[in-house]
């Protein structure tokens, strides 16, 4: 939905990120690094080689993909609610 325009990896397992909607800044990564596949992280050199995949995600190498809205979202501090129209909560009368 948001489209990542640019982005740049930073020291302490962190991005600058900038979407298409003008919203930009620095996200951290650091509280993943060492988990399940973000273990990867932990070879010297491996985070900077993020890139912008080519549906709009974050790409390290085959092995780590982050979605570009959940960014976003940990970004803008919206919920997911506040953003995708379709999740709103539509009490059913029966």
């Amino acid at each position: 939905m948001f489209k990542l325009t640019a982005m740049k990896a930073l020291p302490g397992y962190r991005l600058w990120v900038h979407y298409a909607d003008g919203v930009e800044g620095e996200v951290s990564l650091a509280h993943l690094v060492g988990k399940g596949v973000f273990q990867v992280w932990e070879t010297p050199g491996t985070f900077e080689q993020v890139r912008i995949g080519e549906y709009g995600q974050l790409l390290w190498d085959d092995a780590v993909e982050l979605c570009a809205d959940a960014l976003y979202l940990q970004l803008t501090h919206l919920s997911p609610e506040q953003v995708f129209s379709s999740l709103q909560y539509e009490p059913l009368h029966a």
